[in-house]
């Protein structure tokens, strides 16, 4: 077994980094302030291939693998959330169907350009009052000449402010199966479809939306595949992009981490490091491991993936571990840092802010215990 990263894996690790450093970096203050993700990072994500990293060169991509995306994320979530999470919509739920499932038209005309960072992607999967069942979901699609027109409403959907287009869930009739439900590629801005941009607490640089859909009319060549019942595609989707929010989690516990050792280095306490106090010392110790753990969980998911071996349920282990060690690792950097870890020039108090989105977004830590018991042979 290998558990080293690959010339090409430390190539596009330290591609990501540099440009964090030299050109990201100085835009995260202002888009967290202003709560605003700057639409030209999309173009030079483009313009890197980090858009792209784990799809075919045929298709337009960079002809990676999920290691490399994950690779990516990781740095990205490092620097920011803001900006790693509007990178994760738009990367993966946003055009990961498309390429899976879509037609060579939608392809050419939505995922290439989106690719290249020229158009900006979203997924428009969670309701207001849907909660984590899927099946249940309210938006529904009804047939016109021509195509269909959807109805419904759509809550918390990343990039829906500064997106071109959107992937919409619908059902086609009102049984609770699979087989009901399609997506639908809606190009914005629409008529009908009406985009509230939301204020919150965690990833404030990553904008997201509220949206009302009223007769949003889609035509044919945008049902995605031009085929009805595209369920299984989402749950594809969402499966490998529990692992990609994991890598996501990852960088998040890392940066709280180096913060808080940082600290404990820096700050004494009568003449003494605090990081040399058992009490401190135990605490940088215990984050160290789950770190570690957390990493080759999330990497042994990634090469899962590559294998084409990723099953559900060892998705939600993935993101499970991962998410809740960014959340516990930031809470014990903000204790490290203890009054400091409440002011806004340390940066421990916004990890934990969006380390939290993740034991809720993506499924619910909840959620995936569910999915890892009944894959344990129980009915939860």
């Amino acid at each position: 077994m290998d558990f080293s990263f690959s010339e090409q894996h430390v190539a596009v690790r330290d591609t990501v980094r540099r440009l964090c450093e030299s050109e990201h970096r100085g835009l995260v203050v202002a888009a967290e302030e202003n709560e605003t993700l700057p639409r030209e990072v999309f173009a030079r994500w483009g313009e890197l291939g980090l858009l792209g990293v784990r799809y075919p060169e045929s298709d337009g991509g960079s002809g990676l693998d999920k290691i490399s995306d994950c690779i990516v994320r990781e740095e990205l979530s490092y620097m920011s959330q803001g900006f790693a999470s509007s990178w994760s919509a738009h990367s993966h739920l946003g055009i990961w169907p498309i390429w899976k499932a879509g037609t060579p038209a939608q392809r050419e005309r939505f995922f290439r350009p989106a690719v290249a960072g020229r158009k900006i992607a979203g997924f428009a999967l969670s309701e207001p009052d849907g909660g984590s069942n899927i099946r249940g979901l309210k938006t529904h699609a009804d047939r016109v000449a021509g195509g269909w027109k959807l109805n419904g409403s759509k809550l918390y959907i990343t990039n829906a402010p500064i997106a071109d287009f959107l992937l919409v869930a619908a059902r086609t009739s009102p049984e609770l199966r699979g087989d009901a439900i399609s997506l639908f590629i809606v190009e914005l801005p629409a008529k009908g479809m009406e985009i509230s941009k939301l204020r919150k607490e965690g990833i404030r640089a990553s904008e997201t939306g509220l949206i009302h859909i009223e007769d949003v009319f889609v035509p044919d060549d945008c049902v995605l595949g031009e085929r009805l019942g595209t369920y299984p595609v989402i749950l594809d989707s969402l499966s490998e992009n529990r692992v990609g929010v994991a890598a996501n989690a990852l960088g998040m516990a890392r940066a709280a981490f180096d913060a808080a050792t940082a600290y404990a280095r820096e700050r004494l306490v009568a003449g003494k490091r605090i990081g040399d106090y058992q009490a401190i010392a135990h605490k940088l110790a215990e984050m160290s491991a789950a770190i570690e753990a957390a990493r080759w969980l999330v990497y042994y998911g990634a090469w899962r993936v590559d294998q084409n071996t990723l099953d559900s349920a060892t998705a939600a282990r993935v993101k499970l571990v991962a998410s809740e060690t960014a959340v516990s690792v930031s809470e014990q950097a903000i204790r490290i840092h203890g009054g400091a870890g409440i002011m806004r020039e340390y940066p421990v108090g916004r990890i934990h802010r969006d380390a939290l989105v993740y034991v809720i977004g993506e499924g619910t830590s909840e959620v995936q215990k569910n999915i890892i018991a009944r894959d344990l042979g129980f009915k939860a």
